[in-house]
């Protein structure tokens, strides 16, 4: 049996796509995969809601995400850090 301290927790990096939700962000995570039949280099995304506790993220910023327990019905990943921020444009 493995030690749920010792268990390594997969970290992606991913795009954020909305802030809309307290405390929560959605992550894009683009991939890209060979096709089965034909071969072809063909891009794929996922959407993944996020847990941000302190609302840091904002649309547009490259992202760390890592694995955790479920809090919610749709969200089981958690911010780990901004890797990227997004350049506010001044209005």
């Amino acid at each position: 049996m493995v030690d749920a301290a010792t268990e390594k927790k997969r970290t992606i990096s991913g795009m954020v796509v909305s802030d809309a939700s307290d405390k929560t962000i959605s992550v894009r995570i683009d991939r890209r995969v060979r096709h089965p039949l034909y071969g072809k280099i063909i891009g794929r995304s996922s959407k993944l809601q996020v847990h941000d506790e302190h609302n840091e993220a904002n649309v547009g910023d490259r992202v760390s995400i890592q694995e955790c327990r479920p809090m919610s019905k749709t969200k089981s990943w958690k911010l780990v850090e901004i890797e990227e921020r997004v350049q506010q444009a001044d209005s």
